[in-house]
């Protein structure tokens, strides 16, 4: 045990030294790589405003914290999410998860990250040309977490990431690693939790859609075909720290509470808070707020706000415990998201 503990003070250590690497970001906002790796998934941790880094459990875990994997009290799971997004996109979220008996949990996850079709225009033709793209955005991920002790789990997961439309595209990977440690300070039902998301190389798009005729005036061939040369752009990177306690109020009432903090390269940082309140553990309350001090009129964080939801779990039916989760997600100058997630344990 003394030497988990030091292992996860080294994390903790790690992570606030890299904080400082971190700062700044928002000058730099929009021009990051695959930012769809920033969007949250699972109706359970949106609707708690996205502060369960120290208290995810489950296949929804593999976003907020890998660490959290092994920590589902099923042998194997499953899960859809899908979140309506702004400006007509969408997000599903698939995943599979299944425990190898003392060696931890190994998790395979989808997201897919929908714009719908786009006309394409021209100069010479800006009400359309009759074609229509249908850009893909996708993330495929492999998750591995251990429970190394009654306190300490592990996770992380490897991403890879692809981009495409038209006639041009993009592929990239990525790394995430989390660890939770529960009753922390000798708490009961106290817990922190790190996590670093979407370190990475550089991700830059090529193809034929950035091919170009043109002459070389050094050269006597002519006219030619020349590929235009794309610039190169960093992952969103980030770091998580977070806190969570659970409270039991009695036999039936139980109450969570999560608060975290999220350091990020390209944007805002985030303070988020949380609490969900259950009933036998079959009737969920949930709500978070999110804050975002750096912002300001001119350059405001469109996600600063409430979060609310409900959620459902339905015991043993057929042998398969079956969840349903629904976060209300609102938006500064758009419609609100809303987010339904539906999850399956054995």
């Amino acid at each position: 045990m003394i030497h988990l503990k030091r292992l996860f003070l080294v994390l903790l250590i790690c992570a606030i030294a890299a904080i400082e690497t971190f700062g700044s970001g928002q000058n730099r906002a929009g021009t990051s790589a695959a930012p769809e790796l920033r969007i949250p998934v699972g109706g359970r941790y949106l609707a708690m405003g996205g502060s369960a880094v120290a208290s995810a459990i489950g296949l929804e875990a593999v976003y907020w914290n890998p660490a959290g994997v092994d920590l589902s009290p099923n042998s194997a799971d499953a899960i859809f999410s899908y979140r309506q997004y702004f400006a007509d996109m969408s997000m599903s979220y698939f995943g599979v998860s299944g425990r190898l008996g003392e060696l931890g949990t190994l998790a395979l996850s989808f997201r897919n990250l929908s714009v719908g079709n786009i006309n394409v225009t021209t100069m010479d033709q800006p009400d359309g040309t009759g074609e229509v793209i249908n850009p893909s955005y996708f993330v495929l991920g492999l998750t591995y977490s251990k429970q190394l002790s009654d306190r300490v789990t592990i996770g992380a997961t490897a991403n890879l990431i692809n981009e495409s439309w038209a006639r041009v595209g993009a592929t990239g990977f990525s790394f995430d690693a989390g660890v939770e440690y529960k009753d922390l300070f000798n708490v009961p039902d106290f817990a922190v939790g790190i996590v670093v998301k979407n370190l990475g190389g550089t991700m830059t798009y090529s193809g034929n859609g950035l091919w170009v005729q043109a002459t070389d005036q050094t050269a006597a061939r002519g006219t030619s075909f020349y590929e235009i040369g794309a610039q190169s752009s960093e992952l969103p990177s980030e770091i998580s720290l977070g806190l969570s306690y659970s409270r039991n109020i009695n036999e039936d009432n139980k109450l969570n509470f999560a608060g975290a903090f999220v350091n990020n390269n390209y944007t805002f940082d985030d303070y988020k808070v949380g609490l969900e309140y259950s009933y036998r553990d079959m009737v969920f309350l949930r709500g978070g707020y999110l804050f975002s001090p750096q912002s300001d009129a001119q350059t405001p964080n469109i996600w600063q706000n409430f979060t609310a939801g409900i959620g459902l779990n339905i015991k043993q039916v057929g042998g398969v415990d079956i969840s349903f989760d629904y976060a209300y997600i609102p938006v500064k100058y758009f419609t609100a998201n809303n987010s339904f997630t539906i999850k399956l344990g054995l």
